[in-house]
């Protein structure tokens, strides 16, 4: 994401209070707009197919497929997303832009090819005795979706901000349209339709970055290659994704929390829907994470750097490493603050919103302590960018393999205790990660020129 600090900064030097909503403004949308597009794209074709009289199971079953569409294809390709973008950053850096295009259409090619096979045995064995069109569907979903994250990975790495969310916005208008026009033929029709919708904007991305890019090849495999290779990224991506929806994955199939909904596919009415609701609450806390992350912490990374190439004095070279420093630290504390607001008007009005769900007040102790555990993850992003821009590599997979572990116990002990204890592991788990990951930090910050000077030389 360090391309959208140079777009807040331009933004930022009006010094004016419109300058600073337009700022925040443009940093929600990007880094929330996508999510906020598909959960409200989903919610709005349940509730308008309710007034046209479709079986209220049969959108339930839609939501749920979606949801697991969504989470294999995450998963699936975590380990490609992060060493994809490092590879596009690299070659963009030695103006070997003939390699980009051709790489993509390799990385894509391999994605369509493990997504297929896996998916098509997933669905030809676990879904026997669901109609053929509606395993047709999953397959064709979970292969376009696992191509839309890499490119909206690619996208991201070449800076198209504003057109990845123009074109999310076409493409969920897109799914939102087509579902409710194939919403009579039930299940296998808002699958069908939001298949559909995802293929105009899987096209919508793709033709975003074959306008940007040329290349003599149409497909080439050099990001696979080892010197170009970074599987500690592969593994962290894998890793990371599989952290995210551990916790989520044991409450669908726990026998006291989970049920069955569609084939082998169950979900979990206790744990799903205050997850839910908690990410819609860390929108301005992404916000901040940009704002103060990737504007000011990279003005002072660039500087620290900067001095050190051109042989500036220790002082000064000390004094913008303290700079960077203070950046992390405001812009940590703040990202506490505003989710702490956010936090408080959850405790205020939670339980009018719930109502107005029409969902049982009971779900309020654990939408609080979710919004918690969404808050601290937003916190756990941006200081795991900050190890990126740090070339850090070995720090984050560390703290991704520390996630699935965490995270697969203490939501087992939570499981094992009182419903009372549901969604404390998760919490917990990210509350733990958020701790290391700043000791950490901190050691690598107060080793920083050493490292910066000897393992460079």
């Amino acid at each position: 994401m360090a391309g959208i600090g140079f777009e807040l900064r331009k933004i930022l030097k009006r010094d004016t209070l419109s300058g600073v909503m337009r700022a925040y403004a443009y940093a929600g949308l990007i880094s929330s707009g996508p999510l906020i597009l598909s959960i409200f794209g989903i919610l709005i074709i349940g509730v308008m197919s309710l007034d046209l009289t479709i079986p209220r199971y049969a959108i339930v079953q839609f939501q749920v497929s979606v949801t697991y569409l969504i989470a294999c294809s995450l998963i699936l390709t975590g380990p490609l997303q992060l060493s994809f973008t490092r590879f596009i950053s690299d070659r963009l850096f030695e103006k070997r832009d003939d390699l980009v295009l051709s790489n993509y259409n390799g990385v894509v090619l391999i994605s369509t090819g493990a997504s297929g096979v896996l998916g098509f045995l997933a669905v030809w064995l676990g879904f026997g005795g669901e109609p053929l069109l509606y395993r047709l569907l999953m397959v064709a979903g979970f292969v376009v979706i696992s191509n839309i994250w890499i490119a909206v990975i690619f996208l991201s790495s070449v800076k198209q901000y504003r057109q990845i969310l123009a074109v999310f916005f076409v493409g969920y208008g897109c799914t939102v349209a087509f579902a409710l026009m194939l919403n009579r033929h039930g299940i296998t029709g808002l699958l069908g339709g939001f298949v559909a919708g995802h293929v105009v904007l899987l096209a919508g991305l793709s033709g975003l970055i074959y306008r940007n890019y040329r290349s003599a090849r149409f497909i080439s495999f050099e990001a696979l290659q080892r010197r170009f290779a970074y599987p500690g990224l592969a593994l962290a991506g894998l890793l990371f994704n599989l952290g995210v929806w551990l916790d989520k994955f044991m409450f669908w199939y726990a026998p006291g929390t989970g049920s069955t909904v569609i084939g082998p596919l169950h979900a979990s009415v206790i744990y799903d829907i205050p997850v839910f609701i908690a990410y819609l609450c860390v929108m301005p806390g992404m916000a901040t994470f940009l704002v103060r992350i990737e504007a000011d912490f990279v003005e002072y990374y660039d500087a620290f750097y900067n001095a050190v190439r051109s042989g500036a004095t220790l002082r000064h070279i000390n004094d913008m490493r303290d700079m960077m420093v203070a950046s992390i630290r405001a812009g940590l504390y703040e990202i506490v603050k505003i989710q702490a607001v956010v936090l408080l008007l959850i405790l205020a009005f939670g339980h009018r919103v719930l109502d107005a769900l029409h969902i049982s007040t009971l779900y309020m102790p654990l939408l609080i302590v979710d919004v918690v555990a969404a808050s601290l993850q937003v916190l756990l992003l941006g200081l795991m960018n900050v190890f990126f821009y740090l070339d850090a590599r070995r720090a984050v997979l560390k703290l991704c393999v520390a996630f699935v572990a965490l995270n697969g116990v203490l939501t087992g002990m939570t499981l094992w205790l009182s419903p009372d204890w549901y969604g404390y592991g998760f919490a917990l788990t990210l509350l733990i990660l958020v701790v290391a990951a700043v000791q950490m930090l901190d050691r690598k910050l107060g080793k920083l020129e050493y490292e910066t000077y000897m393992l460079r030389n």
